[in-house]
């Protein structure tokens, strides 16, 4: 499980980062929260950046432990990487872009092809976790009580 969840806040981290650096600092798609004013979408990415940062020193110090305890198990940290960054980005796709409309990934009037791009992504990156997680759990291991 420990494998898992290291490799899943990983996963939230670098999605975070990634979502963080691209679209919202380098092609200035979007802030966090666009429904207010640009101080506001500031803000709201500085901690949107630090929640990603939290996250990705979490999953690495959880990888540490993991790695001293001899206990890391490749199939499943890939896959809690995998299921962590494509949870993410659904949830962003759907929740925030569309439940709640803190932003878009993109303010253009076809936003539907960024939408549905975005969410194919991140259900790609959910089923290729999957996979490899089914796929750890066939192959036999040596069990350890702290993995």
């Amino acid at each position: 499980m420990r494998n898992l969840v290291s490799g899943a806040l990983l996963g939230v981290g670098i999605a975070a980062f990634v979502d963080e650096t691209v679209f919202h600092q380098l092609l200035h798609w979007h802030h966090f929260y666009d429904r207010g004013t640009p101080a506001a979408g500031l803000v709201s990415d500085g901690i949107f950046h630090a929640f990603g940062w939290f996250a990705t020193v979490a999953g690495l110090f959880l990888f540490a432990d993991l790695r001293r305890r001899r206990a890391v198990d490749p199939g499943r940290w890939w896959s809690g990487l995998l299921l962590g960054a494509g949870a993410f980005q659904l949830y962003d796709g759907t929740v925030q872009h569309k439940v709640l409309r803190l932003h878009q990934i993109r303010y253009v009037p076809d936003i539907a092809r960024y939408d549905w791009t975005w969410n194919i992504i991140a259900v790609l990156m959910l089923l290729a976790g999957a996979a490899l997680l089914l796929r750890a759990r066939r192959l036999p291991r040596e069990r350890h009580p702290d993995a």
